[in-house]
């Protein structure tokens, strides 16, 4: 059992389990009936998405410092009392079911979910 790491809008993977997203808002344009079919995602959990103002720091950033700024910045966020619970909480799940988090950002590299990647495996978890 994992948690796979995906691309909002992307297609699904065989056994990729229920699709959850970390963004802070919803697809522009895309009803809200259409999210799960469209493959963007089954359920919205914009909690462990960066603030605003994290965000404009990771889309900013130019040089390999900016962004240890933005990834310090986002791990300051997810070290909150709540934020830990989640990522303990889908941590201890990826041992017992398969899901998949994400975000609409082309490359993973450059995006919030590759540090949220490097929080749950620090957290214990099977990830993909």
């Amino acid at each position: 059992m994992t948690i796979r790491i995906v691309q909002l809008g992307s297609a699904r993977h065989e056994d990729e389990g229920l699709r959850i997203g970390t963004v802070r808002r919803p697809p522009r344009g895309v009803p809200k009936a259409a999210f799960a079919s469209g493959n963007w995602y089954d359920v919205w959990y914009p909690n462990l998405s960066p603030s605003p103002e994290t965000v404009k720091l990771g889309q900013a950033a130019q040089t390999p410092a900016d962004w240890r700024a933005f990834e310090k910045a986002y791990r300051r966020e997810m070290a909150t009392a709540e934020n830990t619970r989640s990522i303990e909480l889908l941590a201890a799940l990826s041992r017992q079911t398969n899901f998949s988090v994400g975000c609409y950002c082309e490359d993973e590299a450059r995006c919030h979910r590759s540090v949220l990647r490097q929080l749950f495996e620090e957290a214990g978890a099977q990830v993909r």
